[in-house]
């Protein structure tokens, strides 16, 4: 048989609204930051940041980058030069066009992106 227990502390979370309320959870949380699991004060914390990252959703989305500063990206992180892109994209010159926006990405090279630089493709359909 499950007992069940009455706790002295009730949690006070509430929705986002605004500015205050959102500078107010923030302070909260950063006080019960370092709560330890299956705690009233870890519960707390746990729903308190799905309410913080649902009001920061809303109010601060982030947009998709654009294809090509995506690639430049990626390329970046993995040491990659133009020339390494020959084998997806094409000709060195067809490189130079898409990475300076001169030519548009074809499906075929979206694809070849998507599975050697692991690029979401819906990043790279979008129009730049």
């Amino acid at each position: 048989m499950i007992k069940l227990t009455q706790t002295k502390f009730k949690m006070r979370i509430k929705p986002i609204r605004n500015e205050i309320d959102y500078q107010n959870a923030l302070a909260r949380l950063e006080l019960i930051f370092d709560a330890k699991r299956d705690t009233v004060e870890g519960d707390e914390l746990e729903i308190l940041a799905m309410v913080i990252d649902n009001y920061e959703n809303e109010k601060f989305p982030i947009e998709m980058p654009d294809p090509i500063a995506a690639i430049k990206f990626r390329m970046e992180q993995m040491g990659l030069k133009q020339k390494d892109l020959v084998e997806m994209v094409g000709f060195k010159s067809r490189v130079s066009e898409i990475m300076n926006k001169k030519r548009k990405l074809t499906l075929e090279m979206i694809r070849k992106l998507n599975t050697n630089l692991h690029i979401p493709t819906e990043i790279l359909i979008q129009d730049y």
